[in-house]
C-alpha cells in the first residue's frame, strides 16, 4: 500500500496501546453478569469510577495548568504572568536538570544544560524572582521536581512568608514521585530507601505545615513517556503509590493523616477510548486498595485525585501543526475520564519549548473542551457504554494481574532493585516501535500521509548568555551570605541525615540563611550516597 494511501485496510483484528482486542460491535452480552451497583456506583460515591465528585465539571471546570519553565527566573515569571492573564487558573512548573539533579548553574556537571529544559533555581534569589508579584494565596502551583522536591517547596513555602501570605493558605503540588525517576526517567540523586525518608519526611511535614499542599504526584506521565502501555502505566504507578502509603505507615504516620493529600499524574495519548478507560479503572482500583488493604476511614483517603498532561511522545517534528489535533483528542480524553486538572502540550514541542503562540493555542484547546463541547454538561458523558464498560474492567483486569507480580517480588522498590517495571516497559517501547516501523501502527505524517518537504516553523529561543548570568547570580548570592550561618545551618542538615530529625526542618533553616541547593543536596550526597543503577 502507498505510504500515502487513504484506501480503507481489509478487516483485521484491532487492539489497544496495551494489547487488549477490541471486538467489532459491543452489546449487553459483553455486560453479562456486571454489577453496576458495584462496579459504578453514583458519582462521587464508593468506588469512584464516574469521577471523585457528584456534579464533577457541572459544579467547577478542571483546573486548566498549562506548564512553563525555561531560562531564567524572570523570563519564567514573564510567561506566568502571559498565561494567568490568557486565563490559565494554575500555575505549573519545570525545572532545568541541574535544578533536578541538585546541582548549582556554577557546577561543571551543569556546563550547557542551565536553563535548557527549564527554570535554573539555584537559591531563595533566584525563587523570589519566579514568584514575584504572583497571587501565592489563590493561585494554585503544581512543581514538577523529585529529588530535590524538598529544597523547592521550602523555597516556595520561605518567599510566600516574606510575602506576608500564610503557609496554610498555600495550595499546589510537588512531584515528589522518586520511584518513577528509577523506572523510567533517571533524575535521581541517592539510593532508592533514602530517597523514600525523604518522601515521608515530606509528608510529616506538610501534614504539620502546608495542610492544603499535596505532597506527592504519584507520576504514570514518565513511565508512559518511556514506552509503557495504558495498563503498565496505571498498574506501575499504583505500584508506586503502594509503596509510598507502606512506607508512610512504617515512618509511624496514621493513613488518614496523609492519604488525603496523595495526588496522581496521568499521560494522555491517542486512543481516546482506553485512555478513559484507563482514568476509570485507576480510581476504582485505588478506592479499593486504601479500604480494603489499608483501611482509610477518611473517604478523601480513598479518592484518586489526578493531574492529566497530554502525551508529549506522540508528538511528531513532522507536520507539526498535525499536534493541534492530537493534543485535542488527547485534551478530551482526560476530560471525559474526569481530571482534576489538565496541561495540554504546544504543537511545536517535538521541536523545542513551547513558543508563545503554541501555549496560547494549547490553553485555547482546553477552553474550547471546557466551554464549547458539552463534555461538562454531564458527570460522565460515556457511562454505560458496552464498549467503554468493558475496556474499563478489562483494563482493570490487566493491571491488578502486573501488581499481584510486583507483589511478588515484594513491592515496587524491591520490583525495581530487580529491574522488573524497566525491562517491562523497555519490550513495549521496542513493540510499539517495531509496529510503526512495519505500519502496523500509523501516525499521520510519519509513515502514512507524509509530505516529501518540511514547512519552516518557528523555534523556541535560545539564550545563549544565560548560563553566564546565572553563574554571576549564584556566586553573588555566596559571596554576600553570613558563611558561618550557612555553614552551621548546614552541619545541623547533616546531623538530621544522619539521624532521625524530620530532614526539612534543618533544611529549611538553611536555605532561609542562603544556603543554596546544591550545597543541601551535597550534604545529603556525603550522608546517602548517590545511586549507581549498573554497580
Amino acid at each position: 500500500m502507498s505510504p500515502n494511501s487513504t484506501s480503507p485496510e481489509p478487516d483485521r483484528k484491532r487492539f489497544t496501546d496495551s494489547g487488549i482486542e477490541i471486538r467489532p460491535v459491543y452489546g449487553p452480552a459483553d455486560l453479562e453478569g456486571w454489577d453496576p451497583d458495584q462496579k459504578l456506583g453514583a458519582p462521587g460515591h464508593f468506588p469512584y469510577t464516574r469521577g471523585i465528585r457528584e456534579d464533577m465539571y457541572r459544579g467547577r471546570l478542571w483546573t486548566m495548568r498549562q506548564y512553563a519553565g525555561f531560562g531564567t527566573a524572570e523570563s519564567t515569571n514573564e510567561r506566568f504572568k502571559f498565561l494567568l492573564g490568557a486565563g490559565q487558573t494554575g500555575l505549573s512548573c519545570a525545572f532545568d536538570l541541574p535544578t533536578q539533579m541538585g546541582y548549582d548553574s556554577d557546577h561543571p556537571r551543569s556546563e550547557g544544560e542551565v536553563g535548557k529544559v527549564g527554570v535554573a533555581i539555584d537559591s531563595m534569589a533566584d525563587m523570589r524572582l519566579l514568584l514575584a508579584d504572583l497571587p501565592l494565596d489563590k493561585v494554585t502551583t503544581s512543581m514538577t521536581i523529585n529529588a530535590t522536591a524538598a529544597i523547592l517547596l521550602l523555597f516556595y513555602q520561605l518567599v510566600a512568608e516574606e510575602n506576608g501570605v500564610d503557609s496554610t493558605q498555600l495550595g499546589g503540588t510537588v512531584q515528589n514521585d522518586i520511584l518513577k525517576e528509577y523506572v523510567a526517567r533517571g533524575t535521581y540523586i541517592y539510593p532508592p530507601r533514602p530517597s523514600m525518608r525523604l518522601v515521608t519526611d515530606t509528608f510529616s511535614y506538610c501534614a504539620e505545615n502546608l495542610p492544603a499542599w499535596n505532597t506527592i504526584s504519584i507520576s504514570g506521565y514518565h513511565i508512559r513517556e518511556a514506552g509503557s502501555t495504558a495498563v503498565q502505566e496505571i498498574a506501575f504507578t499504583i505500584a508506586n503509590g503502594i509503596a509510598y502509603v507502606e512506607a508512610a505507615l512504617a515512618a509511624g504516620l496514621d493513613v488518614d493523616a496523609f492519604a488525603p493529600r496523595l495526588s496522581f499524574f496521568w499521560n494522555a495519548h491517542n486512543n481516546l477510548f482506553e485512555e478513559v478507560a484507563k482514568y476509570r479503572a485507576a480510581r476504582r482500583m485505588w478506592a479499593k486498595l486504601m479500604t480494603e488493604r489499608f483501611g482509610a476511614k477518611d473517604e478523601k483517603s480513598t479518592l484518586l485525585r489526578f493531574h492529566t498532561q497530554t502525551g508529549g511522545s506522540t508528538l511528531t517534528a513532522q507536520q507539526p501543526e498535525n499536534n493541534i489535533v492530537r493534543v485535542t483528542v488527547q485534551a478530551m480524553a482526560a476530560a471525559l475520564g474526569g481530571t482534576q486538572s489538565l496541561h495540554t502540550n504546544g504543537f511545536d514541542e517535538a521541536l523545542g519549548l513551547p513558543t508563545q503562540r503554541a501555549a496560547k493555542i494549547a490553553l485555547r484547546t482546553q477552553q474550547i473542551i471546557g466551554y464549547e463541547s458539552g463534555i461538562s454538561d454531564t458527570v460522565d458523558p460515556l457511562a454505560g457504554s458496552w464498549f467503554v464498560e468493558s475496556l474499563t474492567d478489562e483494563v482493570e483486569t490487566a493491571a491488578w494481574e502486573y501488581l499481584e507480580r510486583i507483589d511478588a517480588l515484594g513491592g515496587a522498590v524491591d520490583a525495581i532493585e530487580a529491574q522488573y517495571m524497566q525491562q517491562e516497559i523497555e519490550q513495549a517501547a521496542y513493540a510499539f516501535a517495531k509496529a510503526v516501523d512495519a505500519d502496523e501502527k500509523i501516525v499521520v505524517g510519519v509513515n502514512r500521509f507524509v509530505d516529501e518537504e518540511l514547512e519552516p516553523t518557528e523555534v523556541f529561543p535560545i539564550d545563549v548568555d544565560l548560563q553566564r548570568s546565572q553563574v554571576v547570580r549564584v556566586k553573588r548570592v555566596k559571596s554576600e551570605r553570613d558563611q558561618s550561618a550557612v555553614a552551621a545551618a548546614l552541619a545541623d542538615v547533616e546531623a538530621a541525615a544522619r539521624g532521625t530529625q524530620n530532614l526539612l526542618v534543618p533544611m529549611k533553616d538553611a536555605l532561609a540563611k542562603m544556603a543554596t541547593l546544591g550545597e543541601v543536596s551535597d550534604v545529603l550526597r556525603g550522608v546517602f550516597g548517590e545511586f549507581h543503577p549498573n554497580r
